[in-house]
């Protein structure tokens, strides 16, 4: 079977592949494995070089690497050299820090000596997604090798090329062979990877259907999980709220990696008293994106990444109309080659909408009216997802009162919802469950050892 490499922006086959067969896949196993024999005796020291060395070579290759992740899933070329430096800078974060995370942990009891240590476990199988095709790796890798881990990528099939540049990388930074490894297959092959005995541990970021599919494989075969799904991230703005800046923000929040990011701000929930004029200004803005050629420096929305997800997204938007929300601007594709739809803003969503209830993976933003923040919340929790949350007001402490009682993993108080080496990344509900980056993130696949001397 093939797997084909095409620009969502002209429908042309860029590269095609064959995809590996499932006697080669278990040959790449065998040798990931033999390579966690040696790589996990190194020290800090020599991981900490490789992983900086990784980093330079990222820093180094920038446009090359950006305009890879451009041609295969279409976003903005600027939002590309963005992606890459962010890879560069958590390569850094755990050069620089995983040793002391991992440093034993003495804890004073009866015994002469006593402490804790964190062993790497193994491979980690990595299933990751198309809309960060070098950040959802580099999160997930460059934790788990300077853990003494080693890693193997099973990528989303329409971003090959990003898959095999990634592996370059660490190649050309010096990690041992196969320390690091691609597998080329389809979906269909996930679950005999799950199975074999030398895969210790998977992660996965994606869809809820995926995510319960891994989970249900790795639970039978008693292997740790790491699943960071969907989400309809909750976008609350008070009445006491900075409206001009919430709505600069907001529609940056929404349009990031065009409107294709788990934690985008989905879901904007306002305050009715001050309803009107932010439903203004928001699709004010909204209009004002420059949407065009992803590869144009000046293109702040690009394409999405296949055109099944157009449709897919466009069904939504009119479902919703069809039950009463009204459409503000956009709600259709563009009349251009490729797979281009303009940026939408919904007004009047109700539960019972598609654009209330469901995760809209595109530049599409539901408008929903609260009638005071105790009800905003209320709407933000009605939900079956808890990713990220941003909640905007100029009473900080009502503020962190108000954080406690949303049901997500972060909440960003007068920000955009974004991740950050240093702060753990994850969610709840529907969303998944574990942490990726911070110190939480590294002690995800490690065995957490006692050790005890009388």
């Amino acid at each position: 079977m093939a797997i084909q490499s095409i620009n969502p922006a002209t429908g042309k086959v860029v590269k095609t592949f064959n995809e590996l067969s499932r006697e080669q896949v278990s040959k790449i196993i065998d040798d990931v494995h033999r390579s966690f024999l040696n790589w996990r005796k190194t020290n800090a020291a020599e991981r900490k070089e490789l992983m900086l060395k990784a980093a330079h070579i990222l820093r180094t290759n920038k446009n090359k690497y950006a305009e890879i992740m451009t041609i295969e899933m279409g976003k903005a070329i600027r939002q590309s050299l963005a992606e890459v430096e962010k890879c560069a800078w958590v390569c850094e974060y755990y050069a620089e820090n995983a040793k002391q995370i991992l440093n034993d942990e003495i804890i004073k009891t009866d015994a002469s000596k006593s402490y804790v240590r964190f062993d790497p476990i193994g491979i980690v199988l990595a299933v990751m997604p198309w809309n960060f095709p070098f950040w959802q790796v580099f999160r997930f890798a460059a934790p788990a090798l300077m853990a003494g881990n080693v890693g193997l990528l099973k990528h989303a099939s329409n971003v090959p090329m990003c898959a095999l540049a990634i592996e370059e990388v660490f190649a050309e930074a010096g990690f041992p062979k196969n320390t690091f490894k691609t597998l080329l297959i389809g979906s269909s092959l996930v679950d005999d990877v799950l199975k074999n005995p030398k895969i210790k541990a998977a992660t996965l970021t994606g869809s809820e259907p995926a995510g319960k599919k891994v989970a249900q494989t790795c639970g039978y075969e008693l292997k740790k999980t790491v699943l960071e799904l969907g989400g309809s991230d909750p976008f609350i703005v008070l009445a006491d709220a900075d409206i001009d800046e919430a709505v600069k923000v907001g529609v940056d929040a929404r349009m990031l990696n065009n409107g294709q990011s788990c934690i985008a701000a989905k879901r904007f929930i306002v305050v009715e008293k001050i309803a009107d004029e932010f439903e203004k200004k928001f699709t004010e803005q909204m209009e004002k994106v420059i949407v065009g050629d992803p590869m144009n420096p000046e293109t702040e929305q690009g394409c999405m990444a296949r055109e099944d997800l157009l449709i897919e997204l466009d069904e939504q938007v009119k479902k919703s109309i069809e039950a009463g929300a009204i459409l503000l601007t956009g709600g259709e594709r563009m009349e251009m080659k490729g797979a281009f739809y303009k940026p939408t803003v919904l007004s009047n969503v109700r539960s019972g909408m598609p654009a209330y209830h469901e995760e809209m993976f595109g530049p599409v933003a539901s408008i929903i009216r609260a009638k005071d923040e105790v009800d905003a919340i209320r709407i933000a929790n009605d939900s079956p997802f808890g990713l990220g949350a941003s909640l905007w007001t100029n009473d900080l402490e009502k503020a962190e009162k108000l954080a406690s009682e949303i049901e997500s993993g972060s909440v960003f108080i007068n920000s955009l919802v974004k991740s950050d080496p240093r702060l753990p990344f994850g969610g709840v509900k529907n969303s998944g469950y574990g942490r990726e980056l911070s110190h939480y993130g590294i002690k995800e696949f490690v065995n957490v050892k006692t050790v005890w001397i009388k």
